[in-house]
């Protein structure tokens, strides 16, 4: 049986998650590419069709358990689940007086309870041979900034959620890493939102999808006796 690769939260085709995929399929994975738009998911599975690959497309929200019980129902009858990439997130600057609990809410569905069902689903799949689960953090897993309670407190429970998991099935065999994104990724969100702020970077100043992706199969890739829970990647101009 081939071996599957689902990563969850795939949007453009510039963006991190389709990069992941792409990095997979090269290395002859089957990959399952979910995201909440059909559109964009099935250009990906295009894309990487067109170049050689194999790729399947799910419309997918990772808030709902039905929606990911059905995506690894399709992973695990097409091959043995191998790697899982959790990528969904969210991002916006709110001041705290505008804040309301329904936008704190959504952000924490969004990465905190949407990381929860995906590893229901897939740690059963991958305890059983043997594989990763790797989780996208950003620089506001571990610092809170002003503007950012909504986005910090949900990626921060995502960290820690990930660690635990980690602690308990690392034992058992399953990778567990949590790929700390510091920095602009040079993708259709900063592209659309911040193109002056991008701009103003300059050359090298953003993260490149692809070499981020670098990453995650480096990680997945680790030997058993030496894994990496945390990994950190920013540009090399990125103050920290």
């Amino acid at each position: 049986m081939t071996d599957i690769a689902v990563v969850v939260g795939v949007g453009a085709i510039n963006g991190l998650g389709a990069a992941i995929a792409r990095r997979f399929a090269r290395e002859k994975y089957t990959v399952i590419v979910a995201g909440r738009t059909s559109e964009k998911v099935d250009l990906v599975a295009e894309n990487i069709a067109a170049a050689g690959g194999k790729c399947i497309s799910k419309r997918t929200d990772a808030s709902s358990e039905k929606d990911i019980s059905e995506l690894f129902d399709l992973a695990s009858s097409k091959g043995k689940v191998k790697a899982t990439i959790f990528n969904v997130g969210n991002n916006q600057i709110i001041d705290f007086s505008d804040l309301t609990a329904e936008i704190l809410e959504t952000f924490w569905r969004s990465n905190v309870l949407s990381g929860f069902l995906t590893a229901k689903a897939a740690l059963p799949l991958l305890e059983k041979r043997g594989g990763s689960l790797l989780f996208t953090g950003a620089s506001a897993s571990i610092r809170g900034k002003p503007k950012f309670a909504h986005f910090g407190s949900a990626k921060a429970g995502l960290r820690n959620l990930a660690q635990s998991l980690a602690k308990e099935f690392g034992p058992r065999g399953v990778h567990i890493g949590h790929i700390i994104v510091d920095g602009v990724i040079n993708g259709e969100l900063a592209k659309t939102r911040f193109r002056d702020y991008l701009e103003a970077l300059g050359e090298s100043g953003s993260l490149e999808p692809d070499a981020i992706a670098d990453s995650y199969w480096f990680l997945h890739t680790q030997p058993q006796n030496a894994w990496t829970f945390e990994l950190d990647v920013r540009p090399y101009k990125e103050p920290w």
